[in-house]
């Protein structure tokens, strides 16, 4: 019996993919379950699992667009599984094979640039020349200039009488420090994945199509590096997952989100949706790109439950195991370049969401406290947002909102209690 393999839907909305690389060779033996390739869609990198044993047939190629429901390759479940066949082994004939292929090519590229010695011998010899100065010989003014920048006269073809290189010839012939000179000036041409071309549009129509602005302001993060430095071995013991900025930061952007409501907000179409809760996207860095799994409710979760969540996603999202529904339905994003070694940015929104944080390194600079001067572990903060629905009066109060959570945290985000908080 022939099985046809038919690309499942990944997400609503969702109507095509793009093979993005077939796992398992065409004639190769599959067993059910197996991850035969994995495929792309515009917003997320997924598996292809076999739906049965047998010998495979693929019917599309590496980089394919395919719709959803098209059939990709055929499965021949009467066929017997081959004595000592194993997927190791395909992959190492498949390696023996390329081996030789690029023996043959170096070969031919030896061969290719071996003299033939035959036709060395009966080559023609140049002309004498009748003059002092012979083809190719620099004049004692091009010699000099030649010496002095290493340049090889052999190199540099004469323009003078009989050839002879002039003082011309040799200024000419000496590069500039803008003119490139050896060295390795490849280039390669490869094509983005689906994934990639949709993040592209989506950025580009963000800065198209909404009036994005940018606020700046810095934290002094003294009173979290106090808090984490006291009871962070603690909360891992307890809770078993490390206690970090990021369930600070939410917690501060929640509180925010709820005094500012129209950062909370979207346009659709001559609408304003505005949310009363919290959905949070994290960006964070995946094998395939930048993802943007969603903190569910946000509004309700503890310390430990924001860190388990973050947790729990970014891993999902570096193992390539996020599903589209989990990056979808952010109500506002928070993004952290700081991990990278950034001071500053202006991230760009998320649409349709209207605004984004960035998080930055922490870096001791000095501050003026008490009227003195101090040293303190500071980060700089930016919020862009849709001008069209935020006004400057909300998104620079929201975030120094946000700032003021994070220098006090125990007042207004732990409501005086810091060891029930990280209870919780």
């Amino acid at each position: 019996m022939v099985l046809e393999m038919k690309v499942p839907s990944p997400g609503e909305s969702i109507t095509e993919v793009e093979i993005a690389e077939w796992l398992v060779a065409d004639g190769d033996y599959v067993e059910k379950d197996q991850a035969i390739a994995e495929v792309d869609s515009d917003k997320a990198t997924l598996e292809l699992p076999a739906e049965a044993s047998g010998v495979i047939t693929l019917k599309a190629e590496v980089g394919d667009a395919v719709e959803v429901g098209a059939v990709v390759c055929l499965i021949d479940t009467s066929a017997d599984k081959p004595e000592g066949a194993s997927k190791a082994a395909s992959s190492a004939n498949g390696g023996d094979e390329g081996s030789g292929s690029d023996a043959e090519k170096d070969l031919t590229k030896q061969q290719e640039s071996t003299p033939d010695k035959k036709n060395s011998e009966k080559a023609p010899q140049p002309p004498k020349a009748k003059e002092t100065y012979a083809s190719g010989v620099p004049s004692p003014a091009a010699k000099k200039i030649l010496d002095e920048k290493g340049v090889d006269a052999s190199s540099v073809s004469g323009t003078g009488r009989d050839g002879r290189i002039t003082k011309d010839d040799a200024v000419k012939a000496v590069p500039s420090m803008g003119t490139p000179t050896g060295g390795i000036r490849g280039e390669k041409r490869s094509k983005l994945s689906m994934l990639r071309r949709k993040v592209a549009e989506r950025l580009v129509a963000a800065k198209n199509e909404t009036a994005m602005l940018t606020t700046f302001n810095e934290v002094d993060m003294s009173a979290i590096f106090d808090l984490r430095n006291e009871y962070k071995e603690d909360f891992k013991e307890k809770h078993g997952v490390g206690l970090g900025f990021m369930s600070f930061f939410t917690k501060a952007v929640v509180r925010a989100l709820e005094m500012y409501p129209a950062v909370n907000s979207m346009i659709d179409g001559k609408e304003m949706i505005s949310y009363d809760f919290c959905d949070i996207s994290i960006a964070v860095s995946g094998p395939k790109g930048l993802m943007v799994p969603v903190i569910r409710n946000a509004e309700n979760l503890s310390f430990r439950g924001i860190e388990s969540e973050v947790k729990r996603l970014a891993i999902r999202a570096r193992e390539g195991e996020i599903t589209v529904d989990e990056m979808t339905g952010g109500t506002f994003t928070i993004t952290n370049g700081g991990v990278f070694g950034s001071m500053l940015s202006t991230p760009i929104i998320n649409p349709p969401q209207s605004a984004i944080l960035g998080m930055h390194n922490i870096v001791e600079r000095p501050i003026a406290k008490d009227g003195a001067i101090a040293v303190a572990p500071i980060m700089y903060v930016a919020l862009s947002y849709d001008h069209r629905i935020i006004d400057g009066k909300e998104s620079v109060g929201f975030l120094v909102a946000v700032k003021e959570a994070l220098e006090s945290p125990e007042e207004l985000l732990m409501d005086g209690n810091v060891k029930n908080a990280l209870e919780m």
